[in-house]
């Protein structure tokens, strides 16, 4: 014992020399830092135990429609909402999934060594990959834990398999499998998948539609017969019923039977996209906190309207392509809840090359034309005026800066005198002018403004009088919400987009009088308002008592129709986003077929009903005797919601043309007596006798408010003495130029 213990104290250690390692100890040292760097990194690339759970997590939000369905967009990574029970799924549909994919499915524990083996054999055999022999556990895992597709990743799958396999029963695992399994356009599962290529139920397929669905999964956008893989399909679906045959699942009649059978697609309808709608409803939930975090929200929509509408409005931009027109936009919304039903973008889905398609047309503000003046003339009636007062429609210029602006009615043509009625009605833009001065355009713009107009963002000086004739930019959203209010009595409507516990009316602030927006709805659903313009069978005369707007901006670029019955109100906007005219493109030619085609669809099946008039609107003379003599006119008016009716205020006598440092324009190429320039005065009587002088000399003597003055370079101050019962009166000058 003390030897050994000497010995150990007096034991030297000597570091071998390399030179004295054999090559197989190098060997087994390098085998063994490789054996234990590839367990480091094996363990290090598994999945975490909460990745390997047979839940499907949601990617985002999921929305649905009023009735609880999913809408179209809003199939994303995981399939949520059409999963089914094992064993509700078609038996022999699990048959031709276990033998397309694993056929000893029930007999591994996640890596079938045998098809792997089989499968390297084959790539060598053949000098490339042939097949992965992946089991379907390995590819749920590839599904929980998405991982690039290499011989690495293929490593880290069996052995998760092996994990998911001691932690989930067979049964779960295909069960989640036939669930989330990946086919074409972004479906997810059999449900999905059969309602896609067949417009069905799963369990309505027959064995042929059954083994195609089997085939899929090995490259859905490959093997996808919408893009030419049919032939394909048929070669592996009879392979597979062949190997179907032989593990004893069909019989020899049946694979017959599967062979003389096509294949028949039936593709599902095509349905309206949704993103920029998603956006909206993401915008608005975010300002609830109480449903900020909300994973299903119901909205509003009614799908079936909705593809209705995409339909309707796709077919006609079609029609109209030789018109130079790509975009358009329908909103649609139940104005007695504050419900948005249909939210439409032409073309935000599939068609790549159209202008715009990333803007949201609903709420891109353009210029509305004419579909603003029914909120001018509900304001007029709230300050005085009646359906019966009578506007002056005559030529009408005014200065722009040195220049001169001459307004025009869309035909070119004037009516002389007319009712606010017919004014309305016909759109004329001369009495709407006249109408702004009456009104303010103040007051006009904070009228828009309370009913949420909010794109009109610059004050009253910066719109002017245009503001009458649509020269402001609002959006379609905001134009569907302005007529909502009208529809509802002059009360602001604030559209919701995510459905409500309730569906009170509107309740927000009261803008118009009642009896206001009553006399404009009862205006614009009147035929005969609108003959001068329109014609007796304008496509605007609706079966249904409708009122009917229709709007053009300047050069054609837009083109609307808005209107509201008892219960729906519907915005149609055409133009297009790249803001590029169209070829002559108006709210009647271009949406207004939409616009009827609509109302029919939204009255198909429900009792229609009037719009509202009260009692008190009666149909009484609409002149005030006390002021002096007028020419009757019945029409319906209120003593208890307006003020006396009063004629339309006529300026006095005034040079109206030429306006003050007018410059205009001689052009050499024409003869110089075809070049004449109209000069005009207001608030003179057809028989007052009026003097004209040019630079001080008198040019013409002659009764009536104007004279054709031929033109002719250098600078002129025009007056005039109007001579009346009153004596004479001396108007002008007014300086301007030719140049």
């Amino acid at each position: 014992m003390n030897w050994l213990v000497w010995s150990l104290a007096h034991l030297e250690w000597r570091r071998p020399a390399p030179a004295s390692w054999r090559w197989t100890q190098w060997a087994a040292l390098a085998s063994v830092a490789a054996i234990v760097a590839l367990s480091v990194a094996t363990w290090a690339g598994l999945a975490d135990d909460a990745a390997l759970t047979l839940k499907p997590r949601m990617a985002s939000r999921i929305l649905l429609d009023r009735q609880g369905h999913v809408l179209a967009e809003d199939i994303g990574e995981w399939n949520v909402q059409d999963q089914l029970p094992l064993y509700r799924m078609p038996l022999r549909l699990q048959q031709a999934v276990l033998t397309a994919e694993d056929r000893r499915f029930y007999e591994h524990r996640g890596v079938d060594w045998l098809a792997r083996i089989h499968a390297v054999w084959q790539g060598l055999r053949a000098g490339r990959s042939v097949r992965g022999a992946s089991t379907i556990t390995e590819q749920t895992v590839r599904m929980l834990v998405p991982r690039p597709r290499a011989l690495w990743s293929k490593w880290l799958e069996g052995f998760d398999a092996k994990r998911l396999e001691m932690r989930a029963t067979k049964t779960d695992i295909l069960e989640f499998y036939l669930n989330q399994a990946p086919y074409a356009a972004n479906r997810r599962g059999v449900v999905q998948a059969a309602r896609y290529y067949f417009n069905r139920d799963l369990d309505t397929l027959d064995a042929r539609e059954m083994l195609t669905l089997a085939v899929l999964p090995r490259a859905p956008s490959g093997l996808d017969p919408y893009r030419g893989g049919a032939k394909v399909i048929d070669r592996r679906s009879i392979r597979l019923a062949m190997a179907m045959k032989a593990d004893g699942f069909m019989s020899g009649e049946d694979v017959a039977r599967l062979a003389d059978t096509p294949l028949d697609l039936q593709p599902p309808p095509r349905r309206s996209a949704i993103g920029h709608f998603r956006s909206y409803v993401e915008r608005q939930i975010a300002r609830e906190p109480d449903r900020a975090k909300a994973q299903r929200v119901v909205t509003t929509l009614d799908s079936g309207l909705m593809d209705f509408a995409q339909g309707l409005l796709d077919q006609r931009l079609a029609s109209l392509a030789g018109r130079r027109v790509n975009n358009g936009a329908i909103l649609i919304a139940d104005h007695r809840t504050g419900e948005i039903l249909a939210w439409v973008v032409a073309g935000a889905d599939v068609d790549a090359d159209r202008p715009g398609r990333y803007l949201d047309a609903v709420l891109v503000p353009r210029q509305p034309g004419s579909a603003l003046k029914p909120f001018l003339y509900a304001a007029a009636f709230d300050a005085g005026w009646s359906p019966g007062v009578q506007i002056e429609d005559a030529p009408m210029s005014q200065a722009v800066g040195t220049g001169l602006h001459r307004f025009n009615n869309y035909s070119h043509q004037f009516h002389g005198q007319v009712t606010v009625r017919q004014a309305l009605g016909n759109s004329l833009n001369i009495p709407a002018l006249h109408a702004v001065e009456f009104v303010g355009p103040e007051h006009y713009l904070s009228v828009l403004r309370g009913l949420g107009f909010d794109s009109l963002k610059r004050p009253a000086g910066f719109y002017g009088d245009g503001l009458a004739l649509g020269n402001g930019e609002v959006s379609l959203l905001e134009l569907v919400r302005g007529y909502a209010a009208l529809a509802e009595g002059g009360r602001f409507t604030a559209l919701r987009a995510v459905a409500a516990t309730d569906r009170r009316g509107p309740d927000g602030a009261q803008v118009l009088s009642r009896d206001a927006t009553m006399l404009i709805g009862n205006i614009l659903s009147d035929p005969w308002a609108r003959v001068m313009e329109f014609g007796r069978y304008s496509t605007l005369n609706l079966p249904v008592q409708t009122a009917v707007k229709t709007g053009t901006s300047t050069d054609y670029r837009d083109a609307w129709a808005v209107g509201f019955d008892s219960r729906y109100v519907v915005g149609i906007w055409m133009g297009n986003l790249d803001q590029s005219p169209t070829d002559g493109l108006t709210g009647s030619t271009g949406p207004g077929l939409v616009l009827r085609g609509l109302f029919s669809y939204l009255n198909r099946d429900r009792n229609t009903g009037r719009l509202p008039l009260d009692r008190d609107l009666a149909f009484r003379d609409n002149c005030d005797f006390t002021s002096g003599a007028c020419a009757q006119i019945y029409d319906y008016r209120s003593n208890a919601s307006f003020a006396k009716p009063t004629a339309v205020d006529v300026p006095g006598p005034a040079i109206s043309s030429p306006t003050p440092d007018l410059r205009l324009a001689y052009d050499p190429r024409l003869p110089a007596d075809r070049q004449m320039f109209r000069f005009a005065l207001t608030g003179v009587e057809p028989g007052d006798h009026v003097t004209w002088l040019v630079n001080g000399k008198r040019v013409a003597e002659k009764t009536g408010d104007s004279l054709m003055w031929r033109v002719a370079r250098g600078a002129y101050t025009v007056e005039a003495l109007l001579e009346t019962e009153d004596g004479e009166t001396h108007l002008g000058p007014v300086a301007f130029t030719v140049r």
